[in-house]
């Protein structure tokens, strides 16, 4: 059974990857996901406000000592980690600015990462900035680093753009490797009783599939990056549907955080895979892969509005009679 798959350019021996996670906050831990037979790593992100202001505390963010690591630090883990596995290792920057990113790419390149992951965290509260104005930021920060390096590049989308199928064209053709779809913005609750803003990290569920395997599903055939699926993931079941949408590749990082053998526990996706791929007669994730995609499909809106209205056809008549 062939499990190969390509991802930016990179040929991975299985379509799972450990997605950026603390799993990767140290040599250790990188070195059992390679060993339980992920096919690829992505790095921890770097993020801006540790870069442009390192030692200063933020009245938002955690105490320094609690996330800050600095660019040479995080350089210095990444070259080992290139050393000391055989899998690809792909590096992550998080920002909302061009400024600086040329040189950090440039950085991760020459640590020796295969692919450089940018993952945008921006979240448009100003009532003044339009949505052509953050399509245009995260567009100039992928023309900086796309002229910063040779590495391929992926683009770690949010989920809220308006016309999300044009904005993923706008990437493919301004050279994104891959997209990956999506990143999740974590939102902050709050504390009745101290009456404060409490900010949690809930790690995602089987649920949180249906997003991004909607609109892998549909942009499957439809660009030249390859699509990576994020989210969600907490069996081999994940893995497949993602596949059968058209993802090339997987990543993963809540199941792994959440099950008692941590990275091990991608040994047991890439069984579950190749369990189903067997029972279902299918050789190849090659053959796998798109399968079940809205490729064929002349207008995807109209497929998913039928859809919609079938959905809720189908609940009436259940809880109605």
């Amino acid at each position: 059974m062939n499990l190969k798959t390509t991802y930016m350019g990179l040929e991975l021996k299985n379509p799972v990857v450990v997605a950026s996670s603390p799993i990767s906050k140290n040599l250790d831990g990188i070195r059992k996901a390679a060993d339980a037979g992920a096919a690829a790593v992505v790095m921890f992100s770097l993020f801006e406000e540790q870069v442009e202001k390192p030692g200063v505390e933020h009245p938002y963010f955690p105490a320094k000592e609690d996330y800050f690591i600095t660019p040479d630090a995080y350089f210095d883990l990444l070259s080992k980690a290139v050393k000391s596995t055989d899998i690809p290792v792909i590096g992550s920057l998080n920002g909302v600015t061009t400024k600086g990113w040329e040189t950090y790419a440039r950085k991760t390149e020459e640590a020796g990462a295969q692919g450089l992951e940018l993952n945008i965290y921006h979240v448009a509260a100003n009532p003044e900035e339009s949505g052509a104005d953050i399509e245009k930021l995260h567009l100039d920060i992928l023309h900086a680093v796309k002229n910063a390096v040779e590495i391929p590049v992926a683009m770690k989308l949010s989920p809220y753009f308006s016309s999300l199928g044009h904005m993923a064209k706008q990437f493919d053709e301004a050279g994104a490797d891959a997209l990956v779809l999506f990143n999740r913005f974590y939102q902050p609750d709050i504390d009745l009783d101290a009456m404060e803003i409490e900010t949690t990290l809930d790690l995602s569920t089987a649920a949180d599939i249906r997003l991004p395997l909607r609109w892998i599903a549909m942009l499957h055939g439809r660009l030249n990056a390859s699509l990576a699926a994020a989210g969600g993931v907490q069996s081999g079941k994940e893995v497949v549907k993602f596949l059968l949408a058209g993802a090339n590749a997987v990543q993963t990082a809540s199941a792994l955080l959440r099950s008692g053998s941590g990275s091990e526990y991608i040994a047991t996706l890439i069984q579950e895979l190749e369990m189903w791929m067997k029972d279902n007669a299918y050789e190849s994730v090659a053959q796998l892969k798109g399968s079940m995609s809205q490729k064929a499909v002349a207008n995807p809106a109209e497929f998913e509005r039928a859809n919609y209205i079938k959905v809720l056809e189908a609940y009436k008549k259940k809880h109605t009679g």
